[in-house]
């Protein structure tokens, strides 16, 4: 008998999967949580994206504030440092993707999911170098994701985040 993984990969099953990307694009939010998925974030801005928005998190992370006052914090930033409103960056969203790596400093998911829940905003939570990381560490950083992203991946190397906002027709 066959597990329901090989049967989802299976040549019978793989006629349902989609073939194409979108037809539309979408208006992405690609947030880092820690310092190591920043710098992998700061590499695809890169890119030429049309309709995508790179933003970090990452001080969020550095120095999580022991009294839960994130109101006083400048925590979300775009590339170049400058402050952003994460009412404001969600709402003018389709899909955020949260950018993490295992080691459990993706603090900012709860915050940054709360708001999308509110706003019925999709999310991601996409977790780098996963694959070949401690499975206690990868843990960390998925209880932080789970509860807050419809869908959670693991990718090693760290230039699936390219193919996937691709896919997404960011």
């Amino acid at each position: 008998m066959l597990t329901d993984s090989a049967r989802m990969n299976s040549a019978a099953e793989a006629r349902f999967r989609i073939q194409d990307v979108s037809s539309y694009s979408r208006t992405v939010k690609v947030i880092a949580l820690d310092t190591p998925s920043e710098r992998v974030v700061r590499r695809v801005a890169r890119g030429s994206w049309e309709h995508t928005t790179f933003l970090t998190a990452a001080t969020l992370s550095a120095s999580f504030p022991a009294n839960n006052d994130f109101s006083l914090m400048r925590w979300l930033s775009d590339l170049a440092g400058r402050p952003r409103n994460l009412t404001d960056e969600v709402e003018a969203a389709d899909l955020v993707v949260m950018v993490a790596t295992p080691g459990g400093r993706a603090h900012a998911a709860s915050i940054i999911g709360e708001a999308c829940s509110l706003r019925r905003v999709m999310t991601t939570g996409l977790v780098l170098g996963g694959i070949s990381a401690p499975e206690s560490a990868l843990s960390k950083t998925l209880l932080q994701l789970r509860p807050w992203s419809l869908m959670v991946v693991i990718a090693d190397p760290d230039d699936y985040i390219d193919n996937m906002l691709l896919a997404l027709r960011a």
